[in-house]
């Protein structure tokens, strides 16, 4: 099965932009992807990475509805927070034309500017080799979860491009 057919399952619709798969479990399934900034359509797409794998995926959830974004912004230095959403918002903005005209994406991890909004969309930039502070509580949190992280394949250091062509 290709990527985008599996994707198309994993997240329950059609993709509506450009993504690489930029890490896999250890059967080769996606678990993180790299979204391009914009979708198909044009729209700006802030969030970058974006988290697939189902069972990881499971287990963030667990951790949110145990009030884990309110428990990480008390935790967690907002300073490194900060950090965070800043290196997010650089990389996404360096796959972005320098010619580009019209809406950009814009924030950091998931599209938010400060603070925590979505823990998947930070363990989805950490396991794509991003630093994230609250990527890396989250996952000292899986607890009896913890063995979803066995086997999965991170990115080379410098994960290529997205297609030539693609936004």
């Amino acid at each position: 099965m290709d990527d985008r057919t599996r994707v198309q399952e994993l997240i329950g619709r059609p993709p509506q932009s450009a993504f690489d798969v930029v890490v896999r479990d250890a059967t080769g399934d996606p678990v993180v992807l790299r979204n391009a900034p914009f979708l198909d359509d044009g729209t700006p797409m802030p969030t970058r990475y974006y988290l697939v794998g189902p069972d990881l995926v499971r287990a963030v959830s667990r951790i949110e509805a145990a009030g884990g974004v309110r428990a990480a912004e008390r935790e967690i230095d907002p300073a490194e927070i900060t950090a965070a959403h800043d290196a997010y918002g650089a990389e996404r903005d360096t796959a972005i034309p320098a010619d580009h005209v019209g809406p950009r994406p814009s924030g950091g991890v998931g599209g938010t500017r400060q603070g925590v909004k979505c823990l998947h969309a930070h363990v989805a930039h950490l396991l794509a080799g991003g630093n994230d502070a609250v990527g890396r509580w989250t996952l000292a949190r899986l607890g009896d979860d913890r063995n979803v992280l066995e086997g999965l394949v991170p990115p080379a250091p410098n994960v290529a491009p997205l297609a030539e062509g693609q936004p």
